[in-house]
């Protein structure tokens, strides 16, 4: 966060819970960011992402999904899968009441596999995705992919992703997403394993990838 950019503020209303990083020179788009199957919407790498694009003029939204929202830990259910997906529809919603502009949607791990598997279902609902390492498969178990959702994805899509990521390679990455019709890049971060706290992350080229989609 800039020296002079305002600090994030908790929002909750109408379902959505988080928090709103307000930028002081807006420039009119929104990100949605959400958090993996283990944390919420505090998690460290959320905090540092939604700062980096709140300094370069976008609105942020970190919100905790319905099932962090339901209980402080605990991994996700399957059978609440949708739910989770309806609550990121939900927060794009609020955020687009807010903004004028393009509204991105973005999440880590299980977080950002709903937010695609949400634009697959509805391509409208973001103007690009943001996926911060993307589960491709459990780890140790690479023909369980989670990529059927794929050929229906619609909207440009930015894979941040560590080359020492157990739940895929980068390798494996690049395979899976030529089945995406839409624009697609990926961005490897050297030794950085699922969690991407190892290695060079360098947060101005990923707010100027989606930024210039």
């Amino acid at each position: 966060m800039s020296p002079d950019a305002t600090p994030p503020v908790p929002y909750e209303r109408a379902g959505v819970r988080g928090f709103l990083h307000q930028p002081t020179r807006a420039d009119g788009r929104g990100l949605v960011l959400t958090h993996g199957a283990g944390g919420n919407c505090n998690a460290p790498l959320l905090v540092a992402v939604g700062a980096a694009f709140c300094d370069a003029g976008v609105t942020v939204l970190r919100c905790d999904l319905p099932f962090r929202q339901r209980r402080a830990s605990g991994p996700p259910s399957p059978s609440t899968a949708a739910e989770d997906r309806a609550g990121l529809r939900s927060a794009v919603a609020a955020l687009q009441s807010m903004v004028p502009g393009a509204v991105f949607l973005g999440g880590h791990s299980y977080g950002g596999r709903q937010a695609s598997m949400l634009a697959a279902e509805e391509p409208a609902v973001a103007a690009a995705l943001l996926l911060l390492s993307y589960p491709l498969h459990p780890p140790d178990k690479p023909t369980q992919l989670r990529t059927q959702h794929f050929p229906r994805l619609n909207v440009p899509a930015l894979f941040i992703h560590g080359t020492a990521d157990p739940f895929g390679s980068v390798a494996e990455l690049e395979a899976a997403i030529a089945a995406i019709p839409a624009r697609t890049r990926i961005i490897a971060i050297e030794k950085a394993g699922h969690d991407l706290k190892r290695g060079h992350f360098d947060l101005a080229e990923l707010v100027g990838a989606i930024a210039n989609r």
